[in-house]
């Protein structure tokens, strides 16, 4: 085994142990911590210094993604004009593993005058930053991956960890779902996966769509003009009643001597599958899946049309 190999591997091992460290020291003080994230009423503001603020960035880009306001706030540039920033209502993320730094100790006089609450992820509880918190996290390690033991490597791991651990089980205690996951990254391989009905579906002149009482040649124009091998049947306007298919046409030619003068209410099925717009499209292509049709009609509340979901688009979408 050569050296570079063996070190690599010691770095990793001591990093996974920094993380499994903090398990068995999660208190209570993760709850007072995450109540306090839960009620702010402003942002979250995430401050450190160094590496430790480059961790601070990923916890603030975490938060947000997840339906917590938040962003980093650079210490040195808070104490030149930039406190401003801070609110009453907002909950400060101090990120410190000595505890000392002192471009964010300058910081900590003004988030008290200012009112805000203040959380500290430190490795050191007796520090001045962990004094001076409504809530300390405990992030400590024993000893970092360096080889020199100098370098920060497992504590911001761990720090991280930590950071991602918040992050998660706030986001649990708000009830946030997939739905709104995918509202904040239209963008890249997420956003396809978790793509709405509504970015997908064939609507407003798109959708094929007969009254009840349309005739049957009417009614085949309409399935052959909109490509989708059925149309949506309605009444009152747009309320859905019922679906039209190439099936039902089929079924209809074998047992009605005179199918052209069939309207499309005695020939259609009933009470079918719908959807809404607002759902992910993964979930329209479960249902078509599951009982074998190929397109899922979209409704709003009270049951009027907004489109009709094909399952050749879903198939040609990249998400799928």
């Amino acid at each position: 085994m050569s050296a570079s190999l063996d070190l690599a591997r010691r770095v990793l091992r001591t990093e996974a142990a920094a993380i499994l460290g903090l398990v068995d020291r999660l208190d209570g003080a993760f709850d007072r911590a995450l109540q306090l994230l839960h009620d702010c009423r402003g942002r979250v503001i995430v401050t450190g210094m160094g590496k430790s603020g480059l961790i601070c960035r990923k916890i603030a880009a975490t938060l947000t993604s997840t339906g917590t306001p938040a962003f980093f706030l650079h210490p040195a540039e808070a104490i030149h004009g930039d406190l401003g920033a801070i609110r009453e209502d907002d909950v400060v993320l101090a990120l410190s593993y000595s505890g000392e730094t002192d471009e964010l100790l300058r910081v900590l006089e003004s988030i008290r005058r200012i009112g805000a609450r203040l959380i500290a992820l430190t490795g050191n509880a007796e520090s001045t930053l962990a004094r001076a918190a409504d809530v300390t996290l405990d992030c400590g390690v024993s000893e970092e991956a360096c080889p020199m033991n100098l370098v920060p490597t497992a504590s911001t791991t761990a720090a991280l960890a930590l950071g991602d651990a918040l992050a998660m089980a706030l986001l649990v205690r708000k009830g946030f779902r997939e739905e709104q996951f995918a509202s904040f990254h239209p963008g890249g391989k997420l956003g396809r996966r978790l793509m709405r009905v509504e970015n997908v579906m064939h609507g407003g002149d798109s959708a094929p769509l007969v009254d009840v009482s349309t005739a049957m040649p009417d009614v085949i124009h309409e399935m052959s003009s909109k490509r989708l091998g059925m149309t949506c049947v309605v009444e009152n306007g747009r309320r859905l009643v019922g679906i039209f298919t190439d099936g039902d046409l089929r079924r209809l030619m074998i047992r009605s001597t005179d199918a052209l003068s069939v309207p499309a209410g005695a020939a259609m099925t009933p009470n079918p599958l719908t959807i809404r717009r607002e759902q992910l499209a993964v979930e329209a292509l479960r249902i078509m899946e599951q009982h074998k049709i190929t397109s899922v009609v979209v409704v709003d509340d009270a049951g009027n049309v907004e489109g009709v979901v094909h399952l050749h688009d879903l198939w040609r979408s990249p998400m799928f």
